[in-house]
């Protein structure tokens, strides 16, 4: 991983366009090619950045930029939807890079994880003719919690949240990206499992072709007893 302290200025040009004034910023790039750009504010979110499969590109500021004080631009481009984020170098405070080595991956506790027990032993919930491949597969960025396979024999990968929120969404969205480059496992659909799912998220989710499915706690653990329910 690369970590660079910089006073600089950020465009994002594609879908949709957005800028970032001049500041000094932390951009993190990451061995699987992801670029982030962070201030020292707003928690763990970055304010911009760009996922893989991507590209970075090095080139000397035109004269108009030289003028304005940019030495360097980074342009960095989506391989798939040719996205662009444009980072604008004023100056370098901090220059560094770490090998990080292979991370194992996040280790769940609690509710969480008993949720991806539940749904592997309950696979059918992701509809008729699923099967578990396996629990916790591994990936270059991390584990997905479930990889299954469809009545077709298709790739499915599920995410599994407590709340589904958009970075739910957007975890599992790196992961098929990924994934979708593994030709033994390509096209991989993805699921966006949780017990409640924010409106935001579905709308993200259902956006990017992921399936989102709501999942009953109690009933996969036998404690709902629908036979007594009036409703």
């Amino acid at each position: 991983m690369r970590l660079v302290i910089a006073k600089c200025s950020v465009d994002y040009a594609g879908r949709l366009n957005a800028h970032l004034p001049l500041a000094t910023r932390l951009l993190m790039l990451k061995s699987d090619g992801s670029v982030l750009v962070h201030s020292d504010g707003g928690s763990y979110k970055p304010l911009n950045w760009m996922s893989p499969p991507c590209s970075l590109a090095l080139s000397e500021p035109d004269d108009e930029q030289s003028d304005a004080g940019v030495t360097a631009v980074w342009t960095v481009t989506h391989a798939k939807t040719a996205d662009q984020l444009i980072v604008s170098i004023f100056e370098v405070l901090h220059d560094s890079a770490h090998e990080l080595g292979i991370d194992p991956g996040l280790i769940k506790d609690g509710v969480e994880a008993h949720l991806q027990k539940l749904l592997a032993e309950h696979i059918h919930l992701l509809g008729d003719g699923h099967t578990l491949v396996r629990r916790e597969y591994m990936t270059a960025i991390g584990p997905v919690d479930i990889l299954a396979r469809d009545a077709d024999g298709g790739s499915v990968a599920v995410e599994l949240k407590r709340r589904g929120d958009i970075d739910g969404v957007e975890q599992l969205t790196r992961y098929l990206e990924l994934m979708n480059r593994d030709p033994h496992l390509a096209p991989v659909a993805g699921v966006f499992a949780a017990q409640i799912i924010k409106p935001q998220a579905r709308t993200l989710a259902e956006d990017r072709g992921i399936r989102c499915l709501v999942l009953d706690y109690d009933a996969m653990r036998g404690l709902d007893d629908t036979q007594s329910r009036l409703f």
